[in-house]
């Protein structure tokens, strides 16, 4: 079984921490062989909806959740983003990402499915590419995602197709739309093809 197998297999939050300690090593390499363009998208929504508000990207305080090996703070900052942290449940992912000197200002090991020790409405910008998915992260993450980040805020975040309605997300980000919470960035949820046999949702929303 291959190490994306038993990432979305995993049944508890040690199995999905063993497997993603075990694959940091050859994780940017598996991913790119698949042409994983997930990151760079990721980016590509950022640098429109603040070059939209009139906000700076080198500017903004951005959290870059579930951050693995790097990838998505390094598309960032080649967009000119400078204060980026990241944090993610394996170690040794964050060993990875730490070898990307001058990306992230900060790397923290965290569950994000508990409570993050981050004050509320740090961020300017949330990110959270490729961890909403099956055997991750639920949810009821996402009201602890919201929580950091500032009222005006922008969060962008992927959630697997095959899961995104089944698993609970959609009924979740539209709940926090009907209740104020946040609205929608782009005319509909969009579904973006971003690897071999892999379709991502694309969320984009305003924080309220």
């Amino acid at each position: 079984m291959s190490h994306l197998q038993q990432s979305l297999s995993a049944s508890s939050v040690a199995e999905t921490l063993a497997t993603y300690d075990e694959w940091a090593g050859a994780y940017d390499a598996d991913v790119q062989s698949q042409g994983y363009i997930a990151p760079e998208l990721a980016s590509e929504y950022v640098a429109r909806y603040l070059s939209s508000s009139g906000a700076s990207m080198a500017d903004a305080r951005i959290l870059d959740a579930g951050c693995g090996t790097g990838l998505v703070g390094q598309h960032l900052a080649r967009r000119g983003a400078r204060h980026i942290d990241g944090v993610d449940l394996s170690p040794r992912m964050l060993d990875v990402a730490r070898r990307h000197a001058g990306v992230y200002e900060a790397l923290t090991a965290a569950d994000l499915g508990q409570r993050l020790d981050v004050a509320s409405g740090s961020y300017d910008v949330l990110t959270c590419v490729g961890t909403l998915t099956q055997g991750h992260v639920g949810p009821d993450a996402l009201d602890e995602l919201r929580r950091v980040v500032k009222v005006g805020g922008l969060m962008v975040m992927t959630v697997r197709d095959s899961v995104w309605r089944r698993n609970g997300y959609e009924d979740k980000v539209k709940n926090f739309i009907a209740e104020g919470k946040a609205r929608l960035m782009t005319d509909d949820f969009e579904v973006r093809r971003v690897a071999k046999d892999v379709d991502l949702v694309y969320v984009t929303l305003q924080v309220l």
